[in-house]
């Protein structure tokens, strides 16, 4: 695709990551819930807590509602995945319009689920487009360069949600070993030092998580 300006990067590196992070909040979502409809167990607030976003929520009620739909909300995912599709819209030329349509089926997959008074079908399907997705990308997009940067946004942002959620070492260790190699290939320029002290923050017997999410936002 030639090369690949400061703006398109930006643009390919912020998809990676907001498709990652309605991906994983959506799963998140999910797990809580049956368990906040019930009453028991898991509440919003530990929710809100574990993602580390402002708790302005009401009631379980509320936060059922306006964390998945509400567009007020710059933490719904609703909002994610708009700002996912803002950055596929500039980059049509470059991922291609079939990767964009799965964006758009997304979007189609939320506005169903805020129709649903028990929407996990459609959220279940949503997780499927974002998949088919990563999925697509990689049969379409040409540029290594740009696959490399759509990926590192992804594992970056992925590395930086499994530390705000306290993930069980081992797995933050795995993310951050996809990581390395992806954010080395992208072409961008990065701090070397940051890979190499989120590697011993993962290996340390107790683990620093927001030390992780300080050293994952300065990769870059």
């Amino acid at each position: 695709m030639g090369i690949i300006s400061i703006e398109q990067a930006d643009h390919i590196l912020w998809l990676g990551r907001y498709t990652e992070r309605v991906y994983t909040t959506v799963q998140l979502y999910n797990t809580y819930f049956d368990s906040m409809i019930d009453g028991v167990g898991k509440s919003y607030p530990e929710f809100c807590e574990k993602l580390d976003i402002p708790n302005i929520y009401e009631s379980t009620d509320d936060f059922m509602h306006r964390y998945p739909f509400d567009r007020d909300n710059p933490d719904s995912i609703i909002c994610n995945l708009l700002r996912a599709y803002d950055n596929a819209i500039v980059l049509r030329e470059t991922i291609g319009s079939e990767s964009l349509a799965y964006i758009q089926l997304a979007i189609y997959d939320w506005k169903k689920a805020s129709e649903n008074p028990a929407p996990l079908m459609e959220t279940q399907k949503l997780i499927d487009h974002i998949m088919a997705f990563w999925g697509i990308t990689d049969d379409v997009i040409d540029s290594e360069e740009v696959r490399n940067i759509l990926k590192a946004g992804k594992r970056i942002e992925r590395v930086d949600l499994f530390a705000r959620l306290g993930m069980p070492p081992k797995s933050i260790l795995r993310e951050i070993h996809r990581l390395c190699p992806r954010v080395e290939k992208s072409s961008l320029p990065y701090d070397a030092s940051k890979l190499i002290r989120l590697n011993e923050l993962a290996n340390n017997d107790k683990i620093d998580y927001y030390e992780i999410v300080r050293e994952v936002e300065s990769i870059f």
